[in-house]
């Protein structure tokens, strides 16, 4: 009898497993569609001085848009390819500068607030799967339905956010969805590769098992900090990024941990080697040579406590010598909080969320500020420095049928680019978001 039911329980398996096999092949191609308008309000604050690169002290009122259409593609066993063409517009508030942690993550530092279609994401995926245990994908923005051996080597290349494949935070990483802020994007002290836009060339390998993954990327550079032209000389110009992600169950509810390291090359500028140039008006840009590196770590975790409710953690660091290239100036940074669904009060898909941040500078770099230095993104001619202290609430609103959203925000920004003779902030935010 044993026999027979083992038999039985075989023929069932291998014949779930064939379906879901099949429900895999039914999904050849995939179109998705997403909208995010943010609108943000800045009361007027106070401020003792300010310059080319600080918020602006007045009353202010700005929109961004991004509209993203995703289309996949099941070529041949194990390969997808995907194409993301884009569309932006609007504007930061001060356009974009004098906050490190900015308060809005779907702004670009862009020249024009004119909106532009330009390519987000193309790039080819390869998976190699093996053995029995497999896991159900659900169709998703550049995911195609069917299954997934919990086993496999996957190699991606092309264009892509690196976001799309590191610190991928359960409660802190999508400004479309999430908290807003620029800090809680990622970890805030990786200078993540990108583009003005947000994106990179390069390839990306993943090793996933049951309960872990292992990630490494292998980017380019751009030739300026910010910039959007691709550096050639690729053996000068680099980046290196390596995360292990570690899934497990505490009390029955699951969580994650994520240990990332990266090391950017490239034609940085010298944040001591421009104010020993010039102590009084230090230019780092004058300084970049190749040869210069920038390497940090982030750790990030992600813990649900109970059905409905779950807390973060993340702590980064970078070494802070050199200028930074991609993102944004944070050398070192620490981000917690928490995210409570709306079911206690009959509103399952809403989400009532909390964050604190507090980013700090290396010391060269708060030097190089301080003697009024100018960085791509904060400086205000002077600097007196204190750790630049954020807190971020929202509540998200299922307004239709879990494709539109509506979230109002607030955020309070204590030192706004690291300067105690600036501020305190107010941001208030409405974000507007329709995916189908």
């Amino acid at each position: 009898m044993k026999k027979y039911l083992l038999a039985i329980n075989l023929f069932l398996a291998t014949a779930l497993l064939a379906s879901a096999q099949d429900t895999l092949k039914k999904e050849r191609f995939s179109f998705h569609f997403q909208q995010t308008i943010i609108t943000q309000y800045k009361p007027a604050f106070g401020a003792k001085y300010t310059g080319d690169n600080s918020l602006q002290t007045g009353t202010e009122t700005q929109s961004s848009i991004t509209s993203t259409l995703y289309g996949g593609a099941r070529l041949w066993k194990g390969a997808e390819a995907y194409f993301n063409p884009e569309i932006s517009g609007g504007s930061g508030l001060s356009k974009t500068l004098g906050v490190a942690g900015f308060p809005n993550g779907e702004t670009f530092r862009v020249g024009s607030a004119s909106p532009s279609i330009y390519i987000g994401r193309l790039y080819l995926k390869q998976t190699f799967g093996w053995g029995n245990e497999v896991d159900t994908l659900q169709p998703d923005l550049n995911q195609l339905g069917g299954v997934r051996s919990k086993r496999y080597l996957s190699i991606t290349a092309g264009k892509f956010g690196m976001a799309d494949y590191f610190d991928g935070n359960e409660f802190s990483h999508d400004p479309r969805t999430q908290f807003m802020n620029w800090s809680l994007m990622d970890n805030g002290a990786w200078d993540y590769p990108a583009n003005t836009r947000g994106y990179v060339l390069g390839a990306v390998a993943e090793l996933g098992m049951p309960d872990w993954s292992l990630r490494f990327a292998f980017t380019a550079s751009t030739t300026q900090a910010n910039g959007a032209i691709w550096d050639q000389q690729i053996g000068k110009a680099n980046t290196q990024t390596l995360e292990f992600e570690k899934r497990y169950t505490i009390n029955g509810f699951k969580g994650t941990t994520r240990v990332l390291g990266f090391l950017n090359n490239g034609k940085m500028g010298n944040y001591n080697q421009a104010l020993a140039l010039n102590p009084t008006a230090p230019n780092v840009d004058t300084t970049q040579a190749y040869g210069r590196h920038k390497y940090g770590f982030g750790i990030s975790a992600d813990q649900y406590l109970s059905k409905n409710f779950g807390v973060f953690a993340k702590v980064s660091y970078n070494d802070g010598h050199t200028q930074t290239w991609y993102f944004t100036e944070i050398d070192r940074s620490v981000s917690f909080g928490a995210t409570l669904k709306g079911a206690g009060w009959n509103r399952k898909d809403d989400e009532l969320a909390l964050a604190f941040i507090g980013n700090g500078l290396s010391t060269p770099h708060r030097d190089y500020l301080a003697a009024g230095g100018y960085g791509f993104l904060i400086g205000d001619g002077k600097l007196n420095y204190a750790p630049e202290m954020i807190a971020e609430l929202y509540y998200k609103i299922n307004a239709y049928q879990n494709k539109f959203f509506l979230s109002p925000d607030y955020q309070f920004i204590v030192n706004p680019a690291y300067n105690k003779d600036r501020g305190p902030v107010n941001v208030f935010s409405i974000r507007a978001h329709v995916e189908f």
